[in-house]
Parts: structure tokens; C-alpha cells; sequence
């Protein structure tokens, strides 16, 4: 049953199989075969109310059990699209009458919010989510690969990473001639999408794929089910983290986890088709350019100005660069990123998602699109994700780019260590990079008011410290550190602590509180590790500091900065006024 025809039976068309039901307000799927034509005779005269007649049924039909559907039942020979008043005889209702209480329609607002569920997510499914789909066909479509060590939930109650990878496979109709006809498929565009806990807010971080970086080891799922270590290497290019030396996109996944310190959840890969079919199945998408651009190589033709693109015109406009700012992957970077968040307002704003012909359109292309782990390998399960991520309004959804510099060689770049790690900070601890106003809670508040006050001297501080990162050494380091470096000469080694915890907490008692404040500053501790007992602790007494899994070394805060580093490529995903330059 897709869209070249295969299961069209009898000429039906899939989508003609969706009908809507008055009594739920809903459409349903039809799976028998279509109504017969009805003859010339059935057809109502000019101005005759009532609707299209249907023919009398048969004998043993009328006398047939009524037909169970949707949890009602009706009368044989009924379908649910006739219309309160339709006969097959007379045009007048034909047998008796219900008593049972109709139920409310729902309203179209409320039908609406129900189809868009999950349309957030972008190119991650491709709004392959929006409820009524034919499963077994588009389960059919999704292409699923295995990560060994990997069997991971579609959704969980934290926070989220999927990892989107758009590869420079040149499969399908027309892309043998973009480029290099015979690549493997690198990792040619990715995509962490870190969508938070609360589901307020979400960054999607772009990497740079001519980005030089370390490649660990990762295994990998053969053909005959055994499972092969690809060696890692140091010093590569981004890109060749998938396809080079037969690594798949698990192997992206390692190194993704080994540069941003984050844990991936799931990952989504399409190729050049996903842009082509997905953005003719929309109904195109709307993108801005400042100037006029003619660029043979991508193959993009467009005057300034605004333009809806679909096929193979979208496809050319996320590949073009030479004829963008420095012609470089970064400019690049900077219209796919105009790109899908086009895409995202579109999806979220028309009318895609409420009309079933557009909507197994949408469905087919992005299931057919893309290939995921097996933890979302099937309709349901992206169904669940999608649904999840929806909720994250469009407005607090931030594009980035991982901040680099130049390389020596002209053609590569490296990673800016002093932007990139707060960053990357910033996402592991969950904070915002929109300007989301998040409702405070009493408990956060109050701790983040411990940090304000006096605070001790530095040879005052009376502290013990525990090691519980997990982390050897970690507790001496730190002693060493506190005494010869940050002025805490009353510091103690405490050894291990009773077991390894994620956190690290600052214990103290009421009369220890300048103290606290003291270490927590000189520590970067946030206001959320400090916790403080009913007691005083007397003169002498030392306040105990456990070391938690966010210990990163002796001397390094603890929590992640306010403020995101200056100077981040960044753009809004509901910032309509974005024109490539």
C-alpha cells in the first residue's frame, strides 16, 4: 500500500481507506474492500437533499448480526460517512431509532492537537507519529541496525539525546550525480537533538563534519549476525566516523558520547532522499536567501528573496555552500539549520497532519527514509518518542554549532576547547539555551539562597573529604588542592566514602553555613549540593564533602556555568527572518 501503487487493490488508494466518523470525530481506517459504484438510477436529482443513495442490500445481508465497530453498533448495510437522515430507500432513517446518549464530537481544535502529536521532532521522524498509521506496512519500511551493548527504551522519564545523521550516500533516483557517485555514506550532517528532562526546551548541536576529532573503538553488527570491533583512530575528520572501514552509525554514536561527555539515546539516519521526498510530502518548505545564488555544483538556481522548495530544488539548497559567506561546511551548517526549522514551523502549522491523503504520504516517505536502532525500530515506538518530544513548544528549541577555529591545513577545523566544554557542560546539566522562564521550585530556590551570605576565611574551613566518584585518588587530589592551592589548610582525607554517588553534596551544620559558602564558591559547588543539618556542629567539628560522579578534577567547578560562551552560532527554531548571506 504505497504510493507507487503496490497493495492498491481495485484501484483504491490507502488514503481513501481513512474515512471520518461523525460519531467520534475521528477518521478511522476501512480496510474491507470499497462500496460498489452506486448505478445511474441511485443518483439523487438536482436539488434532491438527503446525499449520494445507496442500493438496497441483499436479503441475507439486512438479516445479518449488526456490525460491531468502534465500540457501537449499527445497523448492516451502514457506513459510518452517511450522514443522520440518509436512506437507501427513501432518503428517511431506516430502522429503530437509538436511545443511547450520542457522544460529544471532539472539537477541531482538540482533533488537530491530537494528529500533531510528535510533528517536534522534526527530520527525527519525520511526523512518521500522528496515530492512525498501517502498521504493518510501515513497519516494513523503517531499516533498523543493532548497537551492541545498546537496548535502550523510545522513551524515558530523563532527559533525552537522539542523534540525527544525514549521510552523502548517493542511493536512489537522481543523486548518482551529486558528487562522489561511490560513497560510502559518511556522516556528512549531524545532529544531537538534547531534549530536556521537563520537556520545556530542546538544543539541537550541529557538529561539523571536516572537524578533527578522535574516533574510538566501537562494535559493530555483521550481516551474519556476529559482532566485529572497528579499531578507532585519532586525529580524523568527524565525517568518517560512519562508513569509513565498515563503520555504521554505532560507531557515530560512540564518538558523538566521547566528544560531548553526553549519553546517546537513540539515533535516526537518512539519506539524500529523506530531504527530497519529505519536503514534497509537506507541500514544500519555505526558505529565505539574501542574494541571488546560481551554484553548479549542488546544482541550486534561486533569486533573492523568499521561496518554497521541495524535491530536488530542497536537496540542493541544503548541499549548496559555495555560494554562501565563506563557502565553507559552517555556512552550510547555517542553512541546514534555516532548513529544518522551516520544516519544523511548517509540519507544527499546516494542515499535513489532519488530512489522511497528506498524512500517508508524509508517513510513507518518512518511514521509507530512515534507519534507527532497534530500541525505536518500529511505527509504535517512534509513534511513542515523537509523541513525548512534542511537547516541547518551538519556541524553546535552539540550533548550535559546536564553536571550532581554523586548522593549519585550510581545509579542516578544530574543536575551541574553551567554548566548546561549557557548552557541552551546559546540555549534560540540562540548562537552557533559550530564554525559557522556568517556574522555580521553593526546594531549588532555597538552595541556590544558601550560597548568598558571608563567607569564612579560606584557613577557617574545617572539611573532610569523601571519595565517592569513583575516581582514584580523587579525595587526596582534592585535599592538595584545597591546602596548597585554594588556601584550606583544615582539609582531611576522608578516604572512600560507604558507596559511589552521581552528585557531590557539602554537609554542615547551621553555625558552619559562612563555611559552606566558602567551599561551594571555591568549588563552583551549586546551591543544590549543600545540605545543611537540623544542628550545630560545634567549634571544632568538620563538614563533609562527598565527591560525586560530576567531579571532574581537583580545582574544576563542579556545576555548569548560567551563561552560554560568547560568539555561539546559534539560531531559534521559530525565527521566520533568517535570510542565507
Amino acid at each position: 500500500m504505497d504510493t507507487q501503487g503496490r497493495g492498491q487493490d481495485d484501484g483504491i488508494d490507502p488514503a481513501d481507506q481513512w474515512v471520518f466518523n461523525p460519531e467520534t470525530g475521528s477518521y478511522e481506517l476501512r480496510l474491507g474492500p470499497a462500496p460498489e459504484p452506486a448505478p445511474a438510477s441511485d443518483i439523487p436529482a438536482p436539488g434532491r437533499t438527503g446525499g449520494r443513495r445507496r442500493r438496497p442490500a441483499p436479503e441475507e445481508e439486512r438479516s445479518a448480526a449488526p456490525e460491531q465497530r468502534g465500540g457501537r453498533r449499527r445497523a448492516a448495510g451502514k457506513h459510518p460517512s452517511d450522514k443522520p437522515g440518509d436512506s437507501a430507500d427513501s432518503g428517511k432513517p431506516s430502522g429503530p431509532v437509538s436511545r443511547r446518549k450520542q457522544k460529544p464530537k471532539k472539537s477541531t481544535k482538540k482533533k488537530v492537537l491530537y494528529w500533531s502529536g510528535g510533528t517536534l521532532a522534526f527530520l527525527l521522524v519525520g511526523t512518521s507519529v500522528a496515530g492512525y498509521l498501517i502498521y504493518q506496512h510501515l513497519n516494513g519500511n523503517i531499516k533498523k541496525v543493532r548497537i551492541p551493548g545498546e537496548d535502550n527504551a523510545a522513551v524515558i522519564d530523563g532527559p533525552m539525546n537522539i542523534l540525527v545523521i544525514g549521510t552523502d550516500k548517493r542511493d536512489g533516483k537522481g543523486n548518482e550525480g551529486y558528487g562522489d557517485e561511490g560513497s560510502v555514506g559518511h556522516a556528512d550532517t549531524t545532529i544531537l537533538f538534547h531534549v530536556s528532562e521537563d520537556r520545556s526546551n530542546a538544543t539541537a548541536l550541529s557538529i561539523p563534519r571536516d572537524m578533527i576529532t578522535d574516533i574510538p573503538d566501537c562494535p559493530t553488527v555483521q550481516e551474519d549476525g556476529s559482532e566485529k570491533v572497528i579499531p578507532g583512530e585519532q586525529g580524523v575528520r568527524f565525517n568518517t566516523s560512519l562508513g569509513q572501514n565498515g563503520r555504521d552509525p554505532g560507531c557515530t554514536w560512540k564518538t558523538v558520547e566521547k566528544l560531548t561527555g553526553l549519553e546517546v539515546n537513540h539515533f535516526m539516519m537518512a539519506d539524500f532522499n529523506a530531504v527530497k521526498t519529505l519536503s514534497s510530502a509537506i507541500g514544500g518548505v519555505e526558505v529565505c536567501l539574501a542574494h541571488d545564488i546560481d551554484d553548479p555544483k549542488s546544482k541550486l538556481k534561486l533569486s533573492k528573496g523568499r521561496h518554497t522548495i521541495e524535491g530536488e530544488d530542497a536537496l540542493a539548497f541544503v548541499r549548496t555552500r559555495h555560494s554562501v559567506g565563506f563557502e565553507s561546511d559552517l555556512d552550510r551548517i547555517k542553512l541546514q539549520q534555516q532548513f529544518l526549522s522551516s520544516m519544523m514551523r511548517k509540519m507544527k502549522s499546516g494542515g499535513t497532519l489532519t488530512n489522511p491523503k497528506k498524512l500517508w504520504k508524509l508517513s510513507n516517505a518518512a518511514t521509507k527514509a530512515l534507519t534507527v536502532d532497534t530500541g525505536i525500530g518500529s511505527v509504535g515506538k517512534l509513534k511513542d518518542l515523537a509523541t513525548n518530544l512534542s511537547k516541547v513548544d518551538l519556541k524553546h528549541v535552539t540550533f548550535v554549532t559546536v564553536p571550532v577555529v581554523d586548522n593549519s591545513d585550510g581545509a579542516t577545523v578544530l574543536i575551541d576547547e574553551a567554548k566548546a566544554e561549557p557548552l557541552f557542560a551546559m546540555i549534560r546539566e540540562d540548562v537552557s539555551l533559550t530564554d525559557v522562564k522556568k517556574k522555580e521550585k521553593a526546594a531549588k530556590a532555597a538552595a541556590e539562597a544558601r550560597l548568598k551570605g558571608p563567607q569564612a576565611d579560606p584557613a577557617e574551613v574545617r572539611v573532610k573529604v569523601l571519595n565517592g566518584s569513583g575516581r582514584l585518588g580523587a579525595a587526596q587530589d582534592t585535599v592538595v588542592w584545597m591546602q596548597n592551592t585554594a588556601g584550606m589548610i583544615r582539609s582531611s582525607n576522608g578516604g572512600n566514602a560507604d558507596a559511589e554517588q552521581p552528585k557531590t553534596t557539602l554537609e554542615y551544620g547551621p553555625d558552619q553555613a559562612d563555611q559552606a559558602r566558602r567551599l561551594a564558591a571555591a568549588m563552583g559547588l551549586p546551591g543544590t549540593a549543600l545540605k545543611q543539618a537540623d544542628q550545630d556542629a560545634g567549634p571544632a567539628a568538620e563538614m563533609t564533602l562527598i565527591l560525586g560522579g560530576d567531579f571532574k578534577g581537583a580545582g574544576m567547578p563542579i556545576a555548569a556555568p548560567k551563561k552560554a560562551p560568547k560568539d555561539l552560532q546559534r539560531l531559534g527554531a521559530d525565527d521566520k527572518n533568517v535570510c542565507a548571506k
